[in-house]
């Protein structure tokens, strides 16, 4: 008798398959198979499942991986078409925070997804020497996944506090012909201090379609400051703030504190926002928010930066107690150097505040270029790596009535103005006499301001202000006609804008003589009282550029 074939079944054939059943699959077929699982689960969740596991659980992970790649999708294009409205979504508390939890649940379930495929790969199945290389590259994958995108969270939610920290919930602001103004303002606030008293004043001006930077710059010992057409502190100087030497333009934070606060209801900082509105009337522009930096915590900021790189162009005391009874500090704490330096936290600080053996016109050259460097080396790089040390730095320097909802947008035009020229102009030496912030010319004042503009929005030519309001503006308010123009920057043609300090001055590093300028040699000269030669030594530490 011929015996006849007995054909196999569907179910016998699938027991089979190595992939979804093991058991009957040589040792190096199991060990590819468990690091093929390892690898779709890593590049597309869920497909493990679906192959070798749980197929209910694989659809549903894998339509999940599919709309995560989507959005992702979604937000590549966002990035490219309009930048704008992805920073905005990412900044936003209420979009973000949506955000931060879809990045949890997501990294919760691709976990779940890694532990599952562990269970599908069936370690006990495969030889002791594979298991532990099967099991480190598992445990590797869900880190660089699920752990990415926990990361990723906890990044977000850092970010969230320290914008809620920082920015107001006010409404968002508009441009003004154009420009987004901004001032800046640094300063301590001390345990005997009411409010902030600003050093640093400056204003920056930044074009909302190009990101184009001016940066003007108003010396804290500016007198008779005049107060935007609607500041209610108008109603009490209506002609400026005006009283001798104690009225000096960083006076009106504590002024307005102390004495003014209820002119200003529901306002979060008068003294800050009245500073905002006499800068404002000042300069003869509209300035819509302001940044205030405490001063005493700002060394943390530049720390959390891994430091800002610089080019001086001469040397800088950090200094030490300042004498009220001779009027002299005493011996420098330390120096830093002509030529090019990385500053930490402390020196940067000294380096924006010291003006010992300088006037004030040069330390605002300084701190003018402290915040390009801050501006130009805070790159995607940096932020990344150091992005919660900056967030946590930033919370306990920065106060900002810039509200929330649109700070998207100004990141954007931060991005924009990154390798861009910035102009600069300085209410003081070397763009106005040394003596003009105490008798100032507003008029001439509101002529630069307005030239400075029209050559950073690109319009020098067109909006180029006629010779005969230049002179117009220098014969106006004929009692301050000893507030003239400084030559050295008297107009050119039709251009009076001061460009940023030539990135290719030479540092003094050397005496007259060809000395190497110390840090001993400075300090001996101090020990024999020969400030005179100390000065001519570092008079050239205004000039600086970021590097």
């Amino acid at each position: 008798m011929s015996s006849s074939k007995v054909p196999q079944s569907s179910s016998d054939t699938a027991l089979t398959d190595p992939v979804r059943y093991p058991v009957s699959a040589s040792h190096p077929v199991r060990k590819k198979r468990a690091f093929l699982l390892i690898l779709l689960t890593l590049l597309v969740p869920g497909s493990a499942q679906l192959v070798a596991g749980n197929r209910r659980l694989g659809r549903a992970a894998l339509r999940v991986t599919l709309c995560a790649w989507a959005v992702l999708l979604v937000a590549v294009l966002l990035l490219v078409i309009n930048r704008t409205l992805l920073l905005s979504i990412v900044t936003n508390p209420f979009a973000s925070l949506a955000i931060v939890v879809v990045l949890v649940a997501l990294a919760a379930g691709w976990a779940i997804l890694f532990i599952n495929t562990l269970r599908l790969i069936r370690p006990v199945l495969l030889t002791p020497p594979a298991r532990p290389a099967v099991v480190l590259t598992l445990v590797l994958a869900l880190v660089l996944g699920s752990g990415s995108l926990g990361y990723a969270a906890y990044l977000l939610n850092v970010s969230r506090n320290a914008i809620g920290s920082i920015f107001s919930s006010g409404p968002a602001i508009d441009p003004v012909d154009g420009r987004y103004n901004f001032l800046m303002m640094g300063g301590d606030a001390g345990e005997d201090r009411t409010g902030r008293r600003p050093d640093s004043l400056s204003v920056l001006s930044v074009d909302a379609e190009t990101g184009q930077t001016a940066i003007i710059s108003v010396p804290r010992n500016l007198q008779n400051a005049q107060f935007s057409e609607d500041s209610p502190m108008r109603s009490v100087y209506p002609d400026g703030y005006n009283c001798g030497d104690e009225c000096l333009i960083n006076a009106i934070n504590t002024k307005v504190t102390n004495e003014y606060a209820d002119l200003y209801p529901g306002v979060a900082d008068p003294g800050a926002q009245a500073t905002m509105e006499a800068v404002s009337g000042t300069l003869g522009m509209d300035i819509q928010a302001y940044v205030l930096v405490d001063m005493q915590g700002f060394s943390s900021l530049i720390d959390a930066m891994g430091g800002i790189r610089i080019k001086a162009g001469g040397w800088v005391p950090m200094s030490g107690y300042f004498d009220d009874y001779s009027q002299t500090h005493g011996m420098p704490i330390g120096w830093i150097p002509a030529g090019e330096q990385t500053l930490d936290g402390n020196q940067a600080l000294w380096y924006g505040r010291s003006r010992e053996y300088v006037d004030d016109y040069s330390r605002i050259q300084r701190q003018q270029c402290v915040q390009q460097a801050m501006l130009k080396q805070l790159d995607p790089a940096t932020l990344l790596a150091k992005f919660e040390d900056i967030a946590n730095a930033g919370t306990k320097v920065v106060v900002s009535n810039i509200s929330s909802t649109q700070l998207g947008s100004f990141v954007d035009l931060a991005m924009k103005a990154k390798g861009k020229e910035v102009k600069r102009l300085t209410i003081g030496p070397p763009d106005f006499d040394a003596s003009f912030s105490t008798v100032p010319n507003f008029d001439q004042i509101h002529v630069r301001v307005d030239e400075l503009l029209a050559s950073a929005s690109g319009r020098a030519e067109s909006a180029g202000l006629p010779d005969d309001v230049l002179a117009a503006a220098g014969a106006g308010a004929g009692h301050r006609q000893a507030a003239a123009l400084s030559p050295a920057v008297l107009p050119v043609g039709r251009s009076t804008v001061r460009q940023t300090t030539p990135s290719d001055f030479t540092p003094v590093t050397h005496t007259p003589d060809g000395e190497p300028i110390t840090a001993e040699l400075l300090t001996q000269l101090k020990l024999e009282g020969n400030e005179e030669a100390i000065r001519q030594l570092v008079a050239t530490n205004g000039q600086c550029a970021a590097l």
